[in-house]
């Protein structure tokens, strides 16, 4: 996704002033002054931490920023390095940094929180849900050691690092809702960017996998199952299926009918809950990511 999306990323960090402080130093200015004039723009962003050490200026929170934010700060960082004076009022200096829309995709998608400036706190257009076994998942234990190549013959044979780990499998389900009306908002009304991002965003569910633990278990797996929903309606998590764990030989593939048929049954009971759906089937061999990614990024033309 940040390889789709490059450019459009925004960066959640502390150390603004840090960057901004280099900046101006290769541009000329004299430590102490780089650092004066950083520590008064990044208050616009969160209270400055002054236990940070002299050579740093961070501030207390993690604040996301996106690049047309750090631009806006580079610049008047560098306009008061050039001698322009700076409002000393971070709510009138962040009328001058911070964006309530702009091209910062992942900021649209998943909303911030300013505790200073909340005017400029973005809504998330994007839910995403944690991900849940369909079934009774077991935890299995994996014991291990690790031998000193450099030890001795005439050293004891013992380990020099023994660990345990614990780690499962299973068949997960995953829920995301998408607000396309909010995302184009957060985006400043940039409809080719907002269906750019929701065709990289949903291959990104799709095939990608936390990073943690991945030269242990190599686990670089794909959605067997995807159904995309659309529409005006009420979204609805179909989670509910699986309150009663799957108990098969067959997890995915009854997961899958037991899916469907909780669809079939909300459908029933409340009437037509989508305009249009698709399927990505891995065990009926129906349905493509392509015809995926189309669905969810057509709905921005309806928006």
């Amino acid at each position: 996704m940040s390889d789709a999306l490059k450019g459009n990323m925004g960066e959640r960090t502390q150390r603004l002033g840090d960057a901004l402080v280099e900046h101006l130093v290769h541009q000329g200015a004299a430590d102490e002054k780089a650092r004066e004039i950083a520590k008064q723009v990044v208050q616009v962003f969160g209270k400055v931490d002054e236990k940070s050490s002299d050579t740093q200026v961070r501030i207390k929170q993690l604040a996301f920023i996106s690049p047309e934010e750090r631009k806006r700060a580079t610049g008047l960082a560098e306009k008061a390095m050039a001698g322009e004076s700076l409002e000393t009022e971070a709510k009138k200096l962040g009328k001058e940094i911070l964006q309530r829309a702009d091209g910062a995709v992942d900021l649209a998608m998943f909303g911030r929180m300013l505790a200073d400036a909340p005017e400029y706190n973005r809504e998330a257009a994007v839910q995403v849900s944690h991900a849940i076994t369909t079934h009774r998942a077991e935890v299995e234990d994996d014991y291990y050691t690790a031998a000193d190549d450099l030890k001795k013959p005439s050293e004891d044979s013992g380990a020099s690092f023994v660990g345990e780990a614990g780690f499962g499998s299973g068949v997960y389900y995953f829920y995301v809702c998408v607000d396309t009306v909010q995302l184009i908002e957060n985006l400043n009304n940039d409809y080719a960017l907002a269906k750019k991002a929701l065709a990289a965003v949903t291959e990104a569910f799709a095939i990608s996998s936390p990073s943690g633990k991945r030269n242990s278990f190599s686990h670089h797996t794909r959605a067997s199952y995807i159904l995309a929903e659309a529409g005006d309606q009420q979204p609805r998590s179909l989670a509910a299926a699986f309150l009663k764990p799957v108990n098969s030989d067959n997890l995915l593939g009854d997961s899958i009918v037991l899916l469907r048929k909780t669809v079939s049954a909300i459908d029933e009971a409340y009437g037509p809950s989508v305009d249009e759906s698709t399927e990505l089937d891995l065990v009926g061999g129906n349905g493509t990511l392509e015809k995926i990614k189309q669905l969810v990024s057509r709905q921005v033309d309806d928006a």
